[in-house]
């Protein structure tokens, strides 16, 4: 029966056979300069090192198969682990350590093309009917744009027009705000602003207002009633609103 030791072993005389090329070695306990250059070696190499590139730095006074069975026995049960994998020698974490290391990311949030068109007319001409949005638009208004929009709470209802039907006005929120890093209203770019980041045409620039919104409520807008400014609401009443 083979002790507990037997797999060490083993890996130590394969380790000899392939530095050494099969020839015999003289073996010595490593001094613990040797110790700490391969261990220096190892940790900042930055990928695998082989052992006969390992006895190339030390010397060849260092016993390296030596120095590899020590630190690895060394490292054994620390949170870092020294391992073959592919003939080269590294330290990595220990496998039962792995959790840690898991991460959970967000992912960015890519609005299709309708939707950000829908979310620009949205925070520039606020307070904005579902209508006016179409209108300057020139295509109908999908309502999946805006049940992504309001999902997110980039956009909200925030009142009602005194007009016929009294239609539903919208403008953006906070969320909005933060998600693009404006301190307020005031910062959305303005048409200098468009020209220079090149969204916008400096030949169309001339004929083009770029209205300044507000978020104060408009001479012909009325706020809500309680339970009408819920994104659910517009939802719930979509097809009402047309």
């Amino acid at each position: 029966m083979n002790s507990p030791d037997q797999p060490v072993a083993d890996q130590l005389r394969r380790l000899e056979d392939a530095f050494t090329e099969g020839g015999d070695r003289p073996r010595a306990e490593p001094s613990a300069d040797a110790m700490r250059a391969a261990e220096a070696l190892l940790f900042a190499g930055g990928e695998p090192i082989t052992a006969k590139a390992l006895g190339e730095k030390l010397g060849p006074a260092v016993d390296v198969a030596t120095v590899l069975m020590k630190l690895k026995a060394d490292y054994a049960e620390r949170g870092v682990q020294l391992v073959e994998a592919g003939g080269a020698w590294r330290f990595q974490s220990a496998p039962d350590l792995s959790s840690l290391f898991t991460e959970t990311r967000e992912a960015p949030k890519r609005l299709p093309k309708a939707a950000m068109e829908t979310l620009a007319v949205i925070a520039y001409h606020q307070p904005v009917t579902r209508a006016e949005i179409e209108e300057i638009r020139g295509v109908s208004l999908s309502r999946g744009s805006m049940e992504l929009l309001l999902e997110i709470s980039w956009i909200r209802p925030r009142g009602r027009r005194r007009t016929p039907g009294r239609p539903l006005t919208f403008g953006t929120t906070d969320a909005f705000l933060s998600q693009f890093g404006l301190a307020s209203l005031d910062a959305l770019p303005g048409k200098d602003d468009l020209k220079g980041l090149g969204l916008l045409d400096p030949r169309a620039a001339s004929a083009l207002d770029v209205p300044r919104p507000s978020e104060e409520l408009a001479s012909d807008e009325e706020p809500l009633s309680d339970g009408d400014d819920a994104a659910s609401f517009f939802v719930d009443h979509m097809d009402q609103d047309e």
